[in-house]
């Protein structure tokens, strides 16, 4: 089965804890802080491999987490930070976040990568927070999760010639005869069920070795869902030439001709755009024969480039061969990714040192923002020292103000991140 368009859940690694010991040495009774920081969690990162063609590594495995970062120890000893996870996907890969359906990035070149999931940093360990007033602090950090998201990944082939038409037009046949490809071959609609690739030679003399892809048959009304061919039309997008094969044997060659202008127009105007040559098929059968010279006056009219060959019988073909040559970049320009480019998407965090407060639906405060958020997770709730110290964090933040003036009261739910805290005026003053 062709996978060309999969969901998967990553999750970076966490950050390993920092510790809180102390020196226990002969001869030093009153050893100060000696706890290390945690390790960084593990990233996720995608990679572009050349040799892949689909998304079929994840057709059964969909949850992907790297490596946590290891807890710090005695005696100033950083945890191990954890290992990044590799993926590797096709080139034409294109990333979204599967929550906010926004584009990360689009891989199309071999090797490149691109960072999906960022590893939570260590803790850091209680020697960070001794000061000359405070020399035994039982303070240190938790490691901050790593984060986590849905991705969803579809692929868009990259081929240099995209064979399109409706179903049994022959285009598998001519991806056969042009190429040392084997695609499934039957005298009946849909045989394709997945696009096909393959590599054509050209001219003797002529090193470019451009590929080919023999997209599914397309249908009136794929663009809005119709037919198999809907899951496909994205696999057009890259190609630098479209072959747009007709078979001259139908009932109608020029009326099929002008259902699949359509179907492209419909899903993206600039397929239009591109270099375009007409396959008019099957010549060896005698309707295709008497279609043939009224199908060629119509091109000439609209400027469009036709040739006539029968794939079946190899007529036609080094005509088609050399056609196809005069449309193909240089060599030069074959080895690089048509375009669109890849890219990868940066987007600026504006809530990094700011914070926002709302209500959820149940009535309970919820604060938002980077640092408030990676400070709270980072905050161990069970050491007296720990929870002091975040309150005094919300207070210099000016967050506890803020929650004052929306008309806070003792009992009320405060939410930040993943952590949920009661309000407790007394205990926040006296901190």
């Amino acid at each position: 089965m062709f996978l060309d368009r999969v969901k998967i859940w990553i999750h970076a690694g966490d950050g390993g804890a920092g510790a809180a010991t102390f020196r226990r040495e002969a001869h030093v009774p009153r050893g100060g802080p000696d706890g290390g920081d945690g390790g960084r969690g593990g990233s996720v990162y995608l990679r572009v491999d050349p040799g892949l063609t689909t998304l079929r590594d994840f057709q059964y495995r969909h949850h992907f987490k790297a490596e946590a970062g290891g807890r710090g120890e005695r005696a100033k000893r950083h945890g191990k930070a954890g290992g990044d996870l590799h993926l590797v996907v096709p080139p034409g890969t294109a990333v979204f976040d599967d929550a906010t359906d926004a584009l990360l990035a689009d891989l199309v070149a071999t090797g490149q990568e691109t960072m999906v999931a960022r590893g939570g940093r260590g803790g850091l360990g209680n020697v960070h927070f001794a000061t000359a007033t405070h020399r035994t602090p039982k303070h240190a950090q938790k490691g901050e999760p790593g984060e986590e998201r849905w991705l969803r990944l579809e692929l868009r082939l990259i081929a240099d010639i995209g064979l399109v038409g409706l179903p049994n037009a022959g285009k598998s046949t001519i991806l056969a005869a042009l190429t040392a490809a084997k695609p499934k071959i039957a005298a009946y609609p849909f045989t394709t069920l997945e696009p096909n690739l393959g590599v054509m030679e050209l001219a003797e003399g002529d090193e470019r070795r451009p590929s080919i892809a023999d997209v599914p048959g397309l249908i009136e009304g794929a663009s809005q869902g119709a037919g198999l061919g809907h899951a496909f039309l994205r696999h057009v997008e890259r190609t630098r030439v479209l072959v747009h094969v007709v078979d001259g044997a139908s009932r109608d060659p020029e009326w099929d001709y002008g259902v699949i202008r359509d179907e492209l127009a419909a899903h993206d105007p600039t397929l239009l755009e591109k270099p375009l040559l007409v396959a008019f098929n099957k010549l060896d059968l005698a309707a295709a024969g008497e279609a043939w010279p009224a199908f060629r006056r119509a091109r000439d009219r609209d400027g469009t480039t036709v040739v006539a060959v029968s794939a079946e019988a190899g007529a036609g073909l080094e005509d088609l061969r050399m056609h196809l040559a005069a449309l193909l970049p240089s060599i030069e320009e074959l080895a690089e990714p048509p375009e669109p480019a890849g890219v990868v998407v940066h987007r600026l965090d504006t809530m990094r040192d700011t914070f926002a407060v709302s209500r959820d639906a149940d009535g309970a405060f919820r604060i938002r923002g980077r640092r408030i958020e990676r400070i709270a997770v980072q905050t161990d709730f069970e050491v007296e020292e720990s929870a002091a110290r975040f309150q005094r964090d919300l207070v210099r933040m000016g967050i506890d103000a803020h929650l004052r003036r929306e008309g806070i009261v003792p009992g009320d739910m405060v939410r930040i991140g993943p952590v949920e805290l009661e309000w407790e005026p007394e205990a926040w003053e006296d901190a």
